[in-house]
């Protein structure tokens, strides 16, 4: 029987445009589940998309259409980056699926069932842009530093709350016992500090008169169910629970992929959450930094938002793949572009990779060897051992030590002036050193990989389009 393996990216709201912050994670994870499918493990791959909550509500306002019909447009963006971006996820979720609005009010009953949920009036400041309450040590200049455009809002209503402070010792005792539970380790460190310094009950709905889009709470049609509290739930209704148990036994607890503004949310309200209703926690949650633009925060009012369909358009998928995971740092912030896009597509692409290949098969097809079959099917330990930790770059980074090394030896070894069984010696090594690089390469550049593949796969090898062509 096949071990299992679940990932899963956050879900990113339908109201803006997939970005490259969402492309990057994405990516990763996909290279990610490709990885555990190559080590023979079945893989459940989720993504899809958060259609409820106050700012969506509003922009479907804003644009005069009727909410659900202004998701499904919108959704489409996002169903679509599997083609752009060459992706592999086999579940794509929207938390106004039928099936994820009753998960979701079985596990508000069984949080109910267990006593941590009760009303009360409150006030708070409220950010719309990040859907959370904000303390006011949080606010820069009286507004959200993440969405400093938009207006804090002051919310002073009867709501549900989730009893969130009953859970700081178990979600503590969960983090000592799991050194590993959020990569990188100093993320760890950083939502135990926040946890260790007292956790306040937040609220978990909105009166509908106000906010009428969302799940509605089970015995009290005046409300619904606060945005994360119902989106968080996604994650194992995806796998069918609560009815597919055998499904959800096999794949839960998962991987999650997010990013560093979602760390609370991810390692201890929804960790909180799931001690509530008497589930498995997550298996581990990696958690990545931010791209900025030319050194800059990306936004619509500097006009440096990068395009991740533009990206590929202009530069095919595999280019823009190898820049998301190998520029940017697979642990904190990184920076991109279109210069340094280039330059490593020039120097990486075309010069490093593209040129050994080209030359390689070149030469075989002149000297019309004949190679054998590959029957490579393992990866290097040490891209093992770094996608292991989600090391994306550090792997490629070892990855394009063995490209430049291939080509020195190419140019050291000249085989082109030999002939007979030392030219054949020659080439020989070079090609079975190229297809095991072509396995290694198949997470991170699927098409690349399927392409050299096909020219190398034996036993005679011919020339074949330039990978990357140079840029000028």
């Amino acid at each position: 029987m096949k071990n299992k393996f679940y990932i899963t990216t956050t879900l990113p709201y339908v109201n803006a445009d997939p970005h490259i912050g969402f492309a990057m994670e994405i990516i990763r994870a996909d290279a990610t589940a490709r990885y555990h499918r190559m080590l023979g493990e079945e893989v459940v791959f989720n993504t899809g998309t958060d259609e409820h909550g106050q700012k969506i509500y509003l922009k479907a306002k804003e644009e005069g259409m009727e909410t659900q019909k202004y998701c499904d447009i919108r959704a489409e963006n996002y169903k679509n980056l599997k083609q752009l971006l060459n992706l592999s996820f086999t579940n794509f979720i929207r938390t106004t699926d039928d099936y994820h609005v009753e998960a979701a009010k079985e596990f508000w009953k069984r949080c109910d069932k267990n006593g941590d949920i009760y009303k009360a009036k409150y006030q708070i400041k409220y950010c719309v842009g990040c859907e959370l309450e904000k303390t006011d040590s949080e606010l820069v200049d009286g507004r959200c530093p993440i969405h400093p455009q938009l207006e804090i809002q002051l919310i002073d209503e009867e709501n549900y709350f989730f009893k969130w402070s009953k859970y700081q010792q178990p979600l503590l005792e969960l983090y000592d016992k799991n050194q590993d539970f959020v990569i990188p380790h100093f993320r760890l460190e950083e939502i135990k500090k926040f946890v260790q310094e007292g956790l306040k009950d937040f609220s978990i709905s909105r009166l509908k008169t106000k906010m009428p889009w969302g799940i509605e709470v089970p015995g009290d049609p005046e409300q619904v169910m606060y945005v994360w509290f119902d989106a968080l739930v996604d994650y194992i209704s995806t796998l069918g629970w609560p009815e597919n148990k055998e499904n959800f036994v096999n794949f839960w607890p998962g991987v999650q992929f997010a990013g560093k503004d979602n760390l609370r949310q991810q390692a201890a309200m929804w960790q909180a959450m799931l001690m509530s209703a008497g589930l498995p926690n997550s298996r581990q949650i990696y958690v990545e930094g931010f791209i900025t633009s030319n050194g800059q925060k990306m936004s619509k009012s500097l006009g440096n938002v990068v395009d991740p369909v533009a990206l590929v358009k202009q530069y095919g998928v595999d280019a823009v793949r190898y820049y998301l995971l190998r520029e940017i740092p697979a642990y904190d912030d990184g920076d991109y572009s279109e210069r340094r896009f280039k330059e490593i597509y020039n120097a990486d692409l075309a010069n490093g990779l593209g040129n050994l290949v080209a030359r390689v098969a070149k030469l075989c097809e002149t000297s019309n060897l004949d190679v054998g079959v590959s029957n490579v099917n393992d990866f290097y330990l040490e891209v093992k051992i770094m996608l292991d930790q989600y090391q994306f770059n550090e792997a490629l980074v070892y990855l394009w030590t063995r490209v430049a090394g291939l080509n020195k030896y190419l140019n050291d070894k000249k085989p082109w002036e030999k002939s007979g069984f030392h030219q054949a010696v020659l080439l020989g090594d070079l090609v079975e050193n190229i297809r095991e690089l072509t396995y290694n390469l198949k997470p991170f550049l699927p098409e690349t990989a399927e392409k050299i593949e096909k020219q190398f796969t034996g036993p005679k090898i011919k020339s074949a389009e330039a990978l990357y062509p140079r840029l000028s």
